[in-house]
């Protein structure tokens, strides 16, 4: 956990380990790097919280840096109001968000889903269907979970891979952003739909804006064919 309010930092990592989690905390985002890469090779993270507003550098930069060399879960805090920081931190890599002041069966519920998303799936657990082949060069292989564009196979998060092959299903049929959180983020309450479209916004920049449609007030399909 890194995060330098140490009142925040000291009781959520008490209420953690009293639900049977192992918590190293560190105070700003340098040294919440350094441990994490000394832990990398040994006694792997499993799941980063990082606040927004830190001292040396923000939790954006952090996680920036993290996805340089880490798939690591990443769920940003964020105090209530900071809307702006909390897609800038999508934006730079993170899985999720939670805004403080936060419940902690809450926090706890969410680490659970993002750990169990970002869990590379088997192939048959997510996408049934035989590889998607693109005339406009982007081919998706459900089976071996690779994506590759234009014959060069492009990284995905695990969480953009499961957003494109449930797309990826059944091309063409709008799959509505509340089926997309149950069936990604493994969310059965509501939540913000923001962390879907950011998701979207980074998977597009990856594979072309044009062969994700946005169906105002519903949710997304993925096109047969890219225009």
């Amino acid at each position: 956990m890194i995060e330098d309010d140490a009142v925040i930092r000291e009781a959520t990592s008490i209420g953690l380990e009293r639900l049977g989690y192992h918590v190293l905390g560190a105070e700003d985002g340098l040294e919440g790097l350094e441990l994490f890469r000394l832990l990398q090779e040994e006694d792997p993270v499993d799941a980063v919280l990082l606040d927004v507003m830190l001292p040396t550098m923000n939790g954006t930069q952090v996680c920036r840096q993290l996805r340089g060399f880490s798939n690591v879960p990443v769920i940003m805090l964020s105090a209530r109001g900071e809307g702006l920081d909390m897609v800038t931190g999508l934006d730079a890599g993170a899985d999720d968000y939670l805004a403080k002041p936060f419940d902690l069966q809450v926090l706890d519920a969410r680490l659970r889903a993002v750990l169990r998303r970002t869990a590379m799936p088997q192939a048959n657990t997510v996408a049934h269907g035989e590889p998607v082949p693109d005339a406009k060069g982007l081919d998706i292989d459900p089976h071996r979970l690779v994506v590759t564009l234009d014959a060069r196979e492009i990284h995905l998060t695990p969480t953009e891979m499961k957003i494109l092959l449930m797309l990826s299903e059944d091309p063409g049929v709008v799959v509505s952003r509340s089926d997309i959180l149950s069936e990604v983020w493994g969310y059965t309450w509501d939540a913000d739909h923001r962390v879907i479209d950011v998701h979207v916004q980074r998977l597009r920049r990856k594979i072309g804006a044009s062969r994700i449609e946005t169906v105002r007030g519903f949710g997304y399909r993925l096109q047969d064919e890219a225009p």
